[in-house]
């Protein structure tokens, strides 16, 4: 089969491999469409540590049984799936516990760290665990169902919120995770929600989705904004989908006392925490790590229209031409959002 292999940091080929080994409890799966994650263009120049070349990425797909392994008893070949990004085992405490994303011995799709190495979905078969997989209506649309990984990203940041419903809620970066937060707020019932970012591009896009509370701030001028629309008090949420000093420091000022910062962004993996006002002000800090189990809810979201994701696309990419569009994704390029490969002919 095809696939695109990082060789070495910043340099992407489609090569020749074998096709991958089709366990008795896995379904080999033909993809039609792989969506390209901020964390594989960290990971295309080595700046996570999670893609340590040779690698094939890829966590965000969808497509249809090829074949499956003797033990798969619920899907045959033929059937339209999408899959979780996280391989979780099924059988310790966590998963248990319902809590697959935390598993002990989790593996994530298309990631290499030097404890494990999986290869993902730029390529034309992937192999994946039956226990992973989710269903696809007959109708949806390939290209949109590589969204629903992080989709149940976004669900998942929300739903240990811990939201009640009448919430005024801030989000804080207005990239892909950012901007599919405030759509999965605004379905979890908040009263508001702002989305603040630097870019008037991406800002416009939240509009586009339905989010027209928009800040093009950041910083002192972001907090005295917020608390200017609420009377001094500060939001009750902020969901901070950026993971930087500077907007971690932001999303502790811009809440009120008592309220909740959930943090889902990660892009620095220290930050400097102001405890005195955490602690006097009371505030409820919450980790939010990819998803456990929200692929339903967001296949029933975007299915419905509630959430809507065909406006963040920016491009459709064959294999051959996704080396290149990581090149300007890298490049941080005005305007690009999402990219979609499509290895498989019925992709396109």
């Amino acid at each position: 089969m095809k696939a695109l292999m990082l060789e070495h940091y910043e340099d992407l080929r489609v090569v020749d491999v074998p096709d991958p080994a089709c366990a008795a409890d896995e379904v080999l799966i033909r993809v039609a469409a792989c969506g390209i994650c901020g964390s594989d263009v960290h990971g295309y120049d080595g700046g996570s540590g999670r893609r340590i070349p040779p690698v094939v990425m890829g966590h965000e797909a969808a497509g249809t049984i090829e074949r499956v392994g003797a033990a798969v008893t619920e899907y045959r070949p033929g059937d339209r799936v999408t899959f979780d990004s996280t391989v979780y085992c099924g059988q310790c405490s966590f998963c248990m516990r319902r809590e697959v994303n935390l598993c002990d011995n989790r593996q994530v799709l298309g990631v290499s760290c030097g404890e494990y190495r999986r290869n993902g979905a730029f390529a034309e078969l992937v192999a994946v665990p039956e226990r992973i997989l989710y269903r696809l209506p007959e109708s949806f649309p390939m290209q949109e169902a590589a969204m629903l990984e992080a989709v149940s990203v976004a669900l998942h940041g929300v739903v240990v919120s811990q939201l009640k419903g009448g919430e005024t809620a801030l989000v804080i970066g207005a990239g892909m995770i950012g901007l599919l937060t405030a759509q999965a707020a605004r379905e979890a019932g908040c009263s508001s929600v702002l989305i603040a970012d630097i870019d008037a591009a991406r800002l416009q896009m939240a509009a586009d989705v339905g989010i027209p509370d928009t800040l093009q701030l950041s910083g002192a001028d972001l907090i005295a904004e917020v608390l200017r629309r609420t009377g001094g008090r500060g939001v009750d949420v902020v969901l901070e989908a950026v993971g930087r000093v500077e907007t971690v420091a932001a999303a502790i000022d811009c809440v009120r006392r008592g309220g909740t910062v959930t943090l889902i962004g990660n892009i620095q993996p220290e930050v400097v925490l102001p405890l005195q006002k955490v602690v006097t002000r009371q505030i409820r800090l919450q980790g939010s790590c990819a998803s456990a189990g929200e692929y339903t809810e967001a296949i029933r979201l975007l299915a419905s229209g509630a959430i809507t994701v065909k406006p963040l696309i920016s491009a459709i990419s064959s294999l051959d031409q996704a080396a290149d569009w990581f090149k300007r994704l890298h490049a941080r390029e005005a305007g690009l959002l999402k990219v979609v490969v499509t290895p498989s002919a019925h992709g396109q």
